[in-house]
């Protein structure tokens, strides 16, 4: 965006908890997310699309409100252009699971992400938990220099992909 004084106006959004009325942003943004990036998340494009409204308006409604469960997004005013999500470890407790983190490419490098990634961790400290755990495709090297600068750490585990039988995934942590 550019000022009357033809100078670059910085970008801003809004990185908050999602609300019910997000719900067609984040299918949105969802589909976005897929095609952009369709390996780093759980389910095909072609399932997203295919999943009715109401199941997305649900999961926000489930999200929206709880300590075991959230997603934030990053709001400009219109379009979402962000997202990360934050669960409760289910085997160790004080530990929130990162997971669909994303930032629209024209917003990569605004320090979106560190906005995200610090309020997913200001909710699971909130929460009593005090370490962030996330898992990132084995070969993303823009995601794991990104995770590296904020502060996570390869703890040398490596996993099967859930969907992708021949990738493999590593874990990254940090405090929250």
């Amino acid at each position: 965006m550019t000022s009357a004084l033809g100078e670059e106006a910085p970008l801003r959004a809004e990185v908050r908890r999602v609300r019910p009325a997000d719900a067609g942003r984040m299918r949105a943004l969802r589909l976005e997310m897929l095609a952009d990036a369709p390996l780093a998340f759980l389910e095909t494009l072609a399932e997203a699309a295919a999943r009715p409204h109401a199941e997305y308006a649900a999961r926000i409604a489930q999200t929206a409100t709880g300590a075991a469960s959230a997603q934030f997004v990053a709001d400009p005013g219109g379009r979402l252009v962000g997202h990360a999500g934050g669960v409760a470890h289910p085997r160790e407790p004080g530990v929130t699971l990162l997971y669909a983190i994303y930032v629209t490419p024209t917003w990569r490098g605004t320090g979106l992400l560190a906005d995200l990634v610090a309020t997913v961790a200001a909710w699971s400290r909130a929460e009593g938990r005090d370490e962030l755990m996330l898992e990132v495709v084995v070969g993303n090297d823009r995601a794991y220099r990104a995770y590296q600068r904020l502060g996570f750490v390869d703890t040398g585990v490596r996993l099967p992909h859930p969907t992708v039988p021949t990738l493999r995934e590593l874990q990254m942590r940090r405090q929250a």
